[in-house]
């Protein structure tokens, strides 16, 4: 357990609440057994680089502060897959053997990667072609992680969606408007589901689910008959037209993301029921936020149990939570599929249970 290790440590993908708290937490209990940690800039961008953009991490980069902060002191990248890195030209090139010759070059013992399902598979190919010792750490606001039943930075997005729901309430009621709040959660609608049920929703759509809207029709109807005048309706970003197609808005560079539902099913909804609808989308707000207490504990226990994956030898795991209790599992059993929402399950059931209105019926 002694034995001088030098290990990198990086964060990959989206950003979100609690990467700080993980590096502090890692870096941390590295330190105590006699470590030197390098953070790793900008993801696998940072090894790709040459010199690599890397700086050694101490206890004392970490003040009481850190664990507060959103998003990640080190940079990170959801662009540009070694394998198959974009060229100016639009061909694009396998750049994987710059990143393990990046881990080379700083003579490192291990890496642990902070990710997403995307950025550890990613992870897990460069680890497995150039023989690096490897641990992961799940981090997602979309907790569609498989093997975990969280990961860092979704609860802090679904307590920032709650949030929003608990001040949009008052403005509907106010001028009994229907009040359509867009989240984020990629192809999955955990935030949307368990944010809606905390914020008091009436309607909640997830892509899991389909929906017809009529279904929401009546559901508003039925408030407004009953004396309610005003609603709030919670979709997730992932949630398809009436014709089954996604919203996807797309950027310069031809990089595109899911957006557009919320304003879709206002004007649908404004059209069918004649009440006033507002949307509002929370889109990065969800990311940049401070860490919850729950994040913050997570990523305590998440970083600490890294290091000891690595002083024990055991690489290709991914930390996890399970039952109340740290695990570890193989990397290929984590990314194996998404965790999308149980529509059978007890949330599920639950806002079912609470009469909220999921598009189906």
């Amino acid at each position: 357990m002694s034995e001088s290790k030098r290990i990198g440590i990086l964060t990959s993908g989206g950003d979100c609440a609690g990467l700080n708290a993980v590096l502090r937490a890692a870096v941390h209990h590295a330190t105590g057994l006699g470590w030197t940690v390098f953070g790793i800039e900008h993801g696998t961008q940072g090894l790709m680089d040459s010199p690599p953009r890397a700086r050694k991490l101490d206890i004392a980069d970490f003040d009481g502060t850190i664990i507060r902060r959103g998003g990640t002191i080190l940079g990170t990248t959801n662009y540009g897959n070694p394998f198959a890195y974009p060229q100016r030209d639009g061909a694009d090139l396998d750049r994987s053997d710059e990143v393990i010759a990046g881990y080379r070059a700083l003579e490192l013992d291990a890496l642990i990667g902070i990710g997403g399902d995307g950025s550890i598979g990613i992870l897990d190919r460069l680890a497995q072609k150039g023989g690096l010792n490897l641990v992961c750490i799940p981090k997602t606001i979309d907790n569609d992680v498989s093997a975990t039943e969280v990961s860092i930075g979704y609860d802090t997005a679904v307590q920032v969606a709650t949030d929003a729901l608990d001040m949009l309430q008052p403005t509907a009621a106010s001028h009994d408007r229907v009040m359509i709040l867009e989240v984020m959660g990629r192809d999955a609608g955990h935030i949307a589901l368990v944010a809606g049920i905390a914020g008091g929703a009436d309607v909640i759509l997830i892509p899991e689910i389909p929906y017809r809207i009529a279904n929401v029709v009546r559901k508003i109807k039925g408030l407004q008959e009953a004396g309610k005048h005003f609603a709030l309706v919670v979709v997730a970003e992932a949630v398809p037209n009436e014709a089954g197609n996604k919203i996807v808005q797309k950027f310069a560079g031809g990089r595109s993301a899911y957006s557009g539902i919320g304003h879709l099913l206002g004007d649908r909804l404004a059209e069918t029921t004649h009440a006033e609808v507002r949307v509002t989308v929370l889109g990065h707000v969800q990311r940049g936020a401070a860490p919850d207490a729950r994040d913050r504990l997570m990523a305590a226990v998440f970083g600490v149990h890294a290091v000891e994956l690595i002083a024990q030898e055991k690489f290709g795991r991914m930390v996890a939570w399970r039952d109340r209790h740290v695990v570890d599992v193989p990397i290929s059993e984590a990314i194996a599929e998404p965790a999308l929402v149980d529509v059978d399950g007890p949330v599920v059931r639950t806002a079912r249970g609470l009469g909220i209105c999921l598009g189906d019926q």
